[in-house]
């Protein structure tokens, strides 16, 4: 019976995540071949970085380009990347680690770390960021994967140095992903995102209760 679960939970994730990947890669897809000048405009890309990217300034006075862009851009940003690598690193990397979440705390978990961890990075990179630059990508949401991670990992393990050690290798994992991220962006990150969605995604994990398994 346990097992017929974990299946059915397995499904739901496959199909939530590729679905979210797919999602995110069409939208790159589309926006690249406007950049090559197959369809649309050159400059397509720049035009939905104006009107879905996060900007900071829009938060201390700038004019919006319609009406409550102001709000939407907390979630916006996160469907949006720099350039077909960033979106690449960033989908294989939400694969894996929703596949994670997933098995800790199901879809409906693994949907609310998401979504909890996207506003928690854009919340902190308005808080902190100054940057007349739009912020756009997933990442915030993948740190805070990350940060739930950390957090039902260390529940499950007893002892000072094992707790400290699935700490250890959740660390490493964030340096490897920031790494990864400062190559796909040519040096350019948005640290203060990454910081915003670890501790939401961290935060709200604390108040889940994995599923059984």
């Amino acid at each position: 019976m346990a097992s017929g679960r974990r299946r059915y939970r397995t499904d739901r994730t496959t199909v939530l995540l590729g679905g979210l990947i797919a999602f995110h890669l069409v939208i790159e897809l589309f926006l690249l071949g406007a950049d090559w000048g197959l369809w649309a405009s050159p400059g397509l890309r720049t035009t939905v970085y104006d009107y879905t990217g996060f900007w900071p300034g829009l938060l201390y006075g700038w004019q919006p380009n319609y009406a409550g862009q102001g709000a939407v851009m907390f979630l916006s940003y996160g469907v949006v990347h720099g350039g077909p690598v960033h979106a690449l690193v960033n989908m294989a990397t939400l694969w894996s680690l929703g596949r994670a979440v997933a098995d800790w705390v199901g879809v409906r978990g693994l949907m609310l770390v998401y979504g909890a961890s996207l506003l928690g990075g854009s919340a902190c990179y308005g808080l902190l960021a100054r940057s007349a630059q739009p912020m756009v990508g997933a990442s915030g949401a993948l740190f805070g994967l990350a940060g739930g991670l950390m957090v039902w990992a260390s529940r499950a393990e007893t002892g000072f140095l094992k707790t400290w050690r699935v700490v250890g290798q959740v660390v490493g994992l964030l340096v490897a992903m920031n790494l990864a991220m400062w190559w796909a962006l040519d040096g350019q990150i948005a640290w203060q995102t990454h910081l915003g969605g670890f501790l939401a995604g961290a935060a709200i994990a604390s108040l889940l209760r994995p599923v059984a398994v």
